[in-house]
């Protein structure tokens, strides 16, 4: 793969949530969710792998990001976009992966795939569409989300860190691709929002300890997980109607 300047993995995670209070600090296996999130996205080659916090959760996740092997700094709790604009400024990235802490199932190898379609494609923002709910992550070309962030005062964007460029599908190129078939499941979810996603993910690490070969690759190969989640559907599973 051919890359064009630095590679960044931004994962923002931060403590504060009122329906699962300090979710990402919750057992999953034999680590955190948050760890969980990070020692899989640490597959990704990349020239920088970073967690972005807040002041208020910066403590906390300290030893986290430590332990799998990432940087870690804080930013605005809730201007995200400003947290993210300001790790661009920091670690000068020509392209960022962005993904989010209440994901510990992050399909690592698609993220790779859309990196490189993205990397090939010269394109402004990146994601594979149909994946479950939790699987996926962004890639965006970090001078458009700088462009993005003097533009827009609007608080959902500020929230959600890329709205602006896949709102403005006339200025900016998106990529948003069909997921491929082994991980297309769109009904899936495998997010952590609410007690009954943390009760689902235990289960699936549950299943995946368990003393036979098929079930130890479900937290592994994507296509096995997609398969258990189709045998073991999410009680509030529904089609995506969200891209990532």
């Amino acid at each position: 793969m051919g890359r064009s300047g630095k590679i960044a993995v931004f994962l923002q995670a931060r403590i504060a949530s009122t329906r699962l209070p300090q979710k990402t600090l919750l057992q999953l296996g034999s680590m955190s969710i948050v760890s969980n999130a990070m020692r899989r996205l640490k597959k990704i080659n990349a020239n920088f792998h970073v967690l972005l916090t807040d002041n208020e959760s910066f403590e906390a996740l300290k030893k986290e990001a430590m332990q799998c092997n990432f940087d870690i700094m804080e930013g605005p709790g809730d201007d995200v976009l400003k947290r993210f604009t300001l790790a661009i400024e920091k670690y000068q990235p020509h392209t960022f992966i962005r993904a989010t802490a209440d994901n510990p199932l992050v399909f690592y190898k698609e993220a790779a795939l859309i990196l490189e379609r993205h990397i090939e494609a010269n394109a402004d923002h990146s994601i594979f569409t149909g994946m479950p709910l939790g699987a996926g992550v962004e890639i965006v070309k970090a001078e458009k989300l700088l462009e993005a962030e003097s533009l827009t005062k609007n608080s959902y964007d500020r929230e959600h860190v890329t709205p602006y460029l896949y709102k403005n599908s006339a200025k900016y190129l998106l990529n948003h691709l069909k997921a491929p078939d082994s991980a297309w499941y769109p009904e899936g979810r495998i997010t952590l929002d609410t007690l009954a996603d943390y009760d689902y993910l235990k289960k699936i690490f549950t299943e995946s300890n368990a003393d036979n070969a098929s079930s130890s690759n479900i937290t592994k190969e994507s296509a096995e997980l997609i398969k258990w989640l189709k045998q073991n559907p999410h009680p509030a599973a529904k089609p995506a109607d969200i891209k990532i």
